[in-house]
C-alpha cells in the first residue's frame, strides 16, 4: 500500500485525478498549484516547458528525449544532453527570447550584480538592479540610467544636495587655508563652516560618493600627495584616507559611486598620470592608464560611466583646449573628447548623468564663458552661457542633477592675483543660458576642491 507524505495546503484524489494546492477537477491529469520540484522526469504530450523568475525564463536542460506536440517556450538556452533528441512535429512552435506578457502576482526579481557584471552586449530596454549604485537601472540605447527616488534630495536637505568647498587660497598668492565649507544645492544661500582637511591645502582636487567626499594632493605649502576624506551628511574635520602617487598640483578629479579618479597634475613637471581609488576603503591610489597629454591645471567631471575632463595648461607655449575620456569601470589611456570653446586654464567643471559643463578661466585673458558637452557622446563643446562676472576659480565647482554651482574665484587676470569674489553663481543643467546668483562664500578664495553627494558619477533619472 503507497503512502503519501503531502506538506501543501490541501490534497485530493477525484476521477483518477490528483490535485497538490487545488480543488480543481482532473481528468487524469496532475494538477499543481504553487510550486513543485523533482530530481528527475520525462515529459510526453502536449506539454510546455518553461518557468519563470522575474522576466527570465529558466534554462531547459532536456538529459533525455523528448518529443514536442504543442509549445515550448523560453528566455534561456534550450540544452540537449548527449545521445539525446528533441522532435519537434509540424503542429509545434519553440519560442527562444521572447514573452508576450507575464502575469506578476507578488514580486518580480531582476538580474543583479555590479557595474562590472553588465557584460558587453547590450540591448535597449535591458533592466537590471545595480548593487554598486544601489538601484535599479535601464539601458536606453546608448547608455545606463539610473533611478533615484527623488525625495531622498528634496525631503532630507541635511543630508542630500550638499556641495563641499575644501582648501584654497584666499590670499595674493600667499597662504592656504584649512577650510571646508558647505551649501545646499537645491536652495540659495551662503555656505557654512563643515571642519578643517588635515592640512592648509591650495590646488588640490575633490571628488566623491553619495557619502565621502575625498581630497587629494594640493600645497601644503609644498607639494603634498596626501589624501584626506569626510562623511558628507555629518561635520567635522577630515581623516586621512591615504596617498596619490606623487604630490600632485592642480589635476582634475572625477568620480562614479564607487571610484575617485585623479589626472593629470603636476609632480614637479607636467604629468599625464590617471590614477584612482576605491572611495568606499582607505589606501593609497593606484595607477589607471595615461592622459594624452602631460599638463596641469585641470578639471573633470563624470557620468556613472564616462569621466571627461579638460586636460588643462601643458606650457606657456603650448596650450590647447583639449578634453580626454575613459570608462571609470575599466582601467586604460584617456581618450581624444574633443575641444572646449576656449583653452582658458583654471577652469571649473561639474555634470550630471547626461551633460559636463566647463566655466570661466584664463587664457590669459578672464573668461566668463559656460560650456557643455553630452558625456555618452564625443565632440567639441557647445556654448551655454556666461557666468555672472569673469573669473578662474580651479576645481570649486559642485554640482547634483539639476544645477551647477560655482564657488567664489579670482576676478582679476594677474599676475597680483587681486580682486577676489566670494560669489557663487549657479546654473540649470538641462537648459541653457547666463548663471544666476547663488549667495556667498564666507570667505573669498580660488583653487579649493569642489565635490557634492548628489553629481552626475552618482547616476539619478
Amino acid at each position: 500500500m503507497a503512502t503519501f507524505r503531502v506538506g501543501v495546503g490541501s490534497f485530493n484524489i477525484q476521477d483518477g485525478a490528483v490535485g497538490f494546492g487545488t480543488d480543481i477537477d482532473g481528468l487524469g491529469n496532475l494538477r499543481v498549484k504553487g510550486v513543485t520540484k523533482t530530481t528527475g522526469s520525462i515529459v510526453s504530450g502536449a506539454s510546455t516547458l518553461t518557468r519563470y523568475s522575474g522576466f527570465a525564463a529558466d534554462n531547459i536542460n532536456q538529459l533525455e528525449n523528448i518529443t514536442l506536440t504543442s509549445e515550448v517556450g523560453t528566455i534561456g538556452d534550450i540544452v540537449v544532453g548527449v545521445d539525446t533528441s528533441v522532435i519537434i512535429s509540424s503542429a509545434s512552435t519553440v519560442t527562444v527570447g521572447t514573452v508576450e506578457s507575464v502575469s506578476i502576482g507578488t514580486h518580480f526579481s531582476l538580474p543583479v550584480g555590479g557595474i562590472e557584471d553588465r557584460g558587453e552586449d547590450f540591448v535597449e530596454g535591458m533592466m537590471r538592479f545595480n548593487t554598486d549604485l544601489n538601484t535599479m537601472e535601464f539601458y536606453n540605447g546608448n547608455e545606463w540610467k539610473q533611478f533615484t527616488y527623488k525625495a531622498d534630495i528634496s525631503n532630507s536637505p541635511s543630508t542630500r544636495g550638499r556641495a563641499l568647498l575644501m582648501g584654497g587660497d584666499p590670499l595674493d598668492g600667499g597662504d592656504q587655508v584649512p577650510r571646508i565649507e558647505f551649501l545646499q544645492i537645491s536652495t540659495l544661500g551662503n555656505t557654512k563652516s563643515f571642519g578643517d582637511l588635515v592640512a592648509k591645502n591650495k590646488r588640490g582636487a575633490a571628488c566623491s560618493s553619495s557619502t565621502r567626499g575625498l581630497h587629494g594632493g594640493g600645497q601644503t605649502p609644498s607639494l603634498t600627495s596626501t589624501i584626506q576624506y569626510v562623511t558628507i551628511a555629518s561635520e567635522g574635520d577630515a581623516i586621512s584616507f591615504g596617498d596619490l602617487t606623487a604630490g600632485f598640483l592642480g589635476p582634475a578629479s572625477y568620480s562614479s559611486s564607487t571610484r575617485g579618479i585623479w589626472a593629470n597634475g603636476y609632480p614637479g613637471s607636467n604629468s599625464n598620470v590617471i590614477q584612482y581609488v576605491e572611495i568606499s576603503t582607505l589606501g593609497d591610489a593606484i595607477d589607471f592608464g595615461d592622459a594624452t597629454h602631460a599638463s596641469h591645471m585641470a578639471s573633470g567631471c563624470a557620468s556613472p560611466t564616462r569621466g571627461v575632463w579638460f586636460v588643462g595648461d601643458q606650457s606657456p607655449a603650448t596650450r590647447i583646449p583639449e578634453l580626454n575620456f575613459i570608462t571609470i569601470a575599466s582601467k586604460g589611456n584617456g581618450i581624444r573628447f574633443g575641444d572646449l570653446s576656449k583653452f582658458g586654464r583654471d577652469r571649473g567643471a561639474a555634470s550630471n548623468s547626461v551633460r559636463g559643463i566647463f566655466a570661466g578661466g584664463r587664457e590669459p585673458a578672464l573668461l566668463d564663458e559656460i560650456d557643455y558637452v553630452t558625456i555618452a557622446s564625443e565632440g567639441n563643446a557647445t556654448v551655454f552661457g556666461d557666468l555672472t562676472s569673469a573669473r578662474w576659480m580651479a576645481g570649486q565647482t559642485a554640482s547634483n542633477n539639476t544645477r551647477v554651482v560655482f564657488m567664489s574665484g579670482i576676478a582679476g587676470s594677474g599676475p597680483s592675483y587681486s580682486d577676489f569674489t566670494n560669489v557663487i553663481d549657479f546654473i540649470t543643467i538641462s537648459t541653457t543660458g547666463n548663471a544666476q546668483d547663488f549667495g556667498d562664500v564666507s570667505y573669498k578664495t580660488y583653487s579649493g576642491g569642489g565635490c557634492s553627494d548628489s553629481h552626475g558619477g552618482l547616476g539619478g533619472y
